[in-house]
C-alpha cells in the first residue's frame, strides 16, 4: 500500500548519471521527492558522443530541458556508412525538412558531459531533488512500506522506494535478477574528443560519417555547436576489462585498423590518448522490479552501441515511471510493475536489433558485406519509424 502523506518519503535513486538524474527530474515533475545517491564525488559523465534520435526529444521537452539540449547539440545534416576499406559509398540519410516533417523532431549528436550537465541543473534548480555524492549504494532492504538503502560509509538512507539506475555492473540488478557478469559481445570501443580546427576538412562538416569494415568501424561527428569532433573507433577483440574508464592502446587499434582508407586512418592518427570501453550487454530480461524496488536504464536492459539508444531507453524509461507512479496514486509497487510492463517489448527489441545491427551491418565481410550493402540502399525513412515515432 502507498504511504500516507503524514509517512510520505522520497523516492531513493542509486545512480546519478543520465538515467538517475532523469528519473529524479521526471519525478519532480509530479511532485515526488527523490535523493540520488552517486558514488563518486562529483556528477559526472567520462566524455563522449551521444546521438539523439527524435523518439529523445519528446522526452527532453516532456523534462522541460528542450532549449538546454538545443542549445549545445549539433543538428547534423546527414547520416551516411561508407566502406572502411573500399570508401564506397553505402548509405546516406538526409536529415533536413522531411526528416523533420515526418518525425516531427530532430536528430542531433551531443557531448556526453554537456548531456548531464543539462540534467543536473534542471534536479539544482528543483528543491523536491537531494542530490548526494560520495554515497556508493552497497544493499538495500524493502520492509514492505519503506526501503532502507545502505551505503558504503555506512550510512542508511529510508526511502518510500528504490530506483537502481547504477549501470551495467548494477549491485540492485543482483538482488533482484541474480544473473551475474554482463554478457561481452568481443567488440572493443576506442573513444576520444579533439578540438575540431585539428580534423580535416571533410571530418568538420555536420555529419555522422560511419565507416564500416571487416571486424571493424569508425564513427564520427562534430560535437558541442562544432567546437569538438567526436571519434569512436570498433574492432573485435577478447580483450577485457571491468568497468567504462580504461586507457587504449594505440599500437593495437592502428593494427586493427591497418587495411582502412588512408581518410580513416589518418583520422585514428590525430590521437594519443584514447579510453577504451569493452563492449557488454545482457540477454533481454521481463522482470526487473520486486516490491518497492525496481532497475531503469543499462541496470535493467543495457544494450550494446549501434542502435544509438543506450542514453535514449533510460530516459524514456525515467518518464514512464514517473507516469506510472502518478496514475497509481504513489503506490510504486504496482506502478513498478506497470512501468516493466509497458517497457521490456521494446527495450528488448532495442537490445536485440543492436546485436544483429554490430555483427552483421557494421562489421561484415565478403558476401555478406555486399547484402548488407544492398540493403541497406532498399531502407526507407519508414525503416525507422517503430523507434523514432518514440512512446
Amino acid at each position: 500500500m502507498p504511504p500516507t502523506p503524514g509517512e510520505r518519503r522520497p523516492v531513493v535513486v542509486s545512480g546519478g548519471g543520465i538515467g538517475g538524474l532523469s528519473t529524479a527530474l521526471a519525478l519532480s515533475r509530479i511532485g515526488q521527492e527523490t535523493v540520488v545517491l552517486e558514488s563518486m564525488p562529483e556528477f559526472k559523465e567520462v566524455g563522449a558522443g551521444i546521438q539523439l534520435g527524435p523518439n529523445v526529444f519528446k522526452m527532453f521537452d516532456r523534462l522541460g530541458i528542450l532549449a538546454a539540449i538545443e542549445s549545445v547539440a549539433v543538428f547534423p545534416d546527414s547520416l551516411e556508412i561508407r566502406d572502411a576499406v573500399s570508401g564506397e559509398a553505402v548509405m546516406q540519410i538526409p536529415l533536413g525538412e522531411k526528416f523533420l516533417v515526418r518525425y516531427r523532431h530532430p536528430y542531433a549528436v551531443i557531448y556526453r558531459p554537456d548531456l548531464l550537465d543539462a540534467l543536473l541543473r534542471a534536479c539544482k534548480s528543483s528543491p523536491l531533488i537531494d542530490l548526494r555524492t560520495g554515497k556508493k549504494v552497497i544493499d538495500f532492504e524493502d520492509r514492505g512500506s519503506l526501503v532502507d538503502v545502505k551505503t558504503a560509509d555506512g550510512a542508511v538512507v529510508q526511502g518510500s522506494a528504490l530506483v537502481g539506475a547504477d549501470g551495467l555492473w548494477s549491485r540492485i540488478r543482483q538482488r533482484i535478477v541474480g544473473d551475474g557478469e554482463p554478457r561481452r559481445a568481443g567488440h572493443i570501443a576506442y573513444r576520444a574528443v579533439l578540438p575540431i580546427e585539428k580534423a580535416p576538412a571533410r571530418a568538420r562538416e555536420h555529419r555522422v560519417t560511419l565507416w564500416a569494415g571487416p571486424k571493424i568501424h569508425l564513427v564520427h561527428y562534430p560535437l558541442r555547436r562544432g567546437e569538438l569532433l567526436n571519434l569512436v573507433a570498433v574492432f573485435h577483440s577478447d580483450r577485457y576489462e571491468e568497468g567504462w574508464d580504461v586507457f587504449g592502446e594505440p599500437a593495437e587499434l592502428h593494427e586493427k585498423f591497418k587495411a582502412a582508407r588512408p581518410e580513416v586512418r589518418e583520422l585514428l592518427g590525430l590521437i594519443e590518448t584514447w579510453r577504451m570501453w569493452v563492449l557488454c550487454d545482457r540477454e533481454p530480461i521481463k522482470v526487473w522490479s520486486r516490491g518497492l524496488v525496481t532497475l531503469l536504464g543499462d541496470a535493467a536492459h543495457p544494450t550494446l552501441q549501434y542502435m544509438a539508444q543506450g542514453a535514449a531507453m533510460a530516459i524514456e524509461d525515467a518518464v514512464v515511471l514517473a507516469q506510472k507512479l502518478q496514475a497509481m496514486d504513489g503506490d510504486f509497487a504496482r506502478a513498478a510493475v506497470a512501468y516493466q510492463e509497458e517497457r521490456y517489448l521494446r527495450t528488448a527489441r532495442v537490445q536485440l536489433t543492436s546485436r544483429f545491427v554490430g555483427d552483421y551491418v557494421y562489421h561484415p565481410r565478403g558476401a555478406a558485406a555486399e547484402v548488407r550493402n544492398d540493403m541497406l540502399r532498399r531502407l526507407s525513412p519508414e525503416s525507422m519509424a517503430w523507434l523514432y515515432d518514440g512512446i
